[in-house]
């Protein structure tokens, strides 16, 4: 059978010209192809996350460096946020969205927070549906009740240091383990439920207080108050931590459980995770976080994040 050169020729030169030329016997055969250039293997691209932290000043950890003072949050850049996302940066491509802010509370969630002359932005403007991560821990601000057990009863401790002053004044003004406190759960669920809506995919995380007074014992020079104020402290620390883990039960999220894990860290102990009414140089303020104190809580953090 005769075959018709024209198109063979171009086919086999063609082939020829892919395979990178001819063989050097001139015969118009093939040659093997060149072997491929050797490359080193690439990783594949890290998934990316997006973590955005909404807290008080428990998060924030105000006096820790570097501390940023420009919109009057006091937010360090080593908070439990910011250590978080180091952490995880090992094997995710994370992206960190850090809400928390100094005298926030739940009201702060959804609405603005003042400043001084400035309005904040409502913390929850930070969700998306994009959002993989969320980190929350606020309730201690809501109806002062933070700032009367640091400012209120450390007062009142100089007129009776050996009774129990800042509990009978509680007690006079009102149940402030009933009624406050089933208010700021509600509005902790409210919270959630919100951030769910927005954020439909997203992991949330409701992280509890530490430890501020001890079980036994007191250090009058760190923490100021009442030798019969003391459990009071105790009780009142307790629910404001309880208040997020029913928050938590309620909604189907996650407690990260702070309080336990700071058993023998609180502001008496020897290794304590929140600093007493003296300010640290280069540490964090009167009866705020500590930087052991942030890396305890980022070390909870992120084991339920692998978990």
């Amino acid at each position: 059978m005769h075959l018709r050169g024209p198109s063979l020729t171009g086919a086999v030169l063609a082939a020829a010209l892919l395979l990178g030329g001819c063989s050097d016997s001139g015969s118009g055969a093939a040659a093997p192809p060149d072997p491929a250039p050797s490359s080193e293997p690439t990783d594949p691209p890290q998934p990316a996350l997006s973590y955005v932290a909404l807290g008080d000043s428990f998060t924030a950890a105000p006096g820790i460096p570097e501390t940023d003072t420009s919109d009057g949050c006091l937010r360090s850049s080593r908070n439990y946020p910011a250590l978080v996302a180091e952490a995880l940066e090992s094997d995710r491509d994370v992206t960190l969205a850090d809400r928390s802010c100094s005298a926030a509370d739940t009201t702060s969630l959804a609405g603005p927070q003042e400043i001084g002359r400035e309005a904040l932005p409502p913390q929850l403007d930070a969700l998306d549906r994009d959002t993989d991560l969320v980190t929350l821990s606020m309730g201690g601000n809501d109806f002062g009740v933070f700032l009367q057990l640091v400012g209120g009863c450390v007062s009142l401790s100089q007129q009776d240091p050996a009774g129990s002053p800042c509990a009978d004044a509680a007690g006079r003004q009102g149940d402030l383990l009933t009624t406050t406190q089933q208010e700021i759960e509600q509005r902790l669920v409210t919270a959630v439920r919100e951030i769910q809506s927005r954020a439909p995919r997203a992991q949330v995380l409701l992280v509890g207080y530490p430890q501020l007074a001890p079980a036994a014992g007191e250090c009058p020079d760190l923490l100021p108050l009442a030798s019969g104020d003391l459990p009071f402290a105790r009780t009142v620390n307790k629910t404001l931590t309880d208040n997020l883990a029913r928050a938590a039960e309620r909604t189907g999220t996650t407690y990260v459980d702070v309080w336990s894990a700071s058993a023998g860290h609180d502001i008496c102990a020897d290794a304590p995770w929140v600093n007493g009414q003296v300010g640290q140089q280069g540490g964090a303020i009167p009866f705020h976080p500590l930087p052991a104190g942030q890396q305890g809580v980022a070390d909870l953090v992120v084991a339920a994040v692998e978990k």
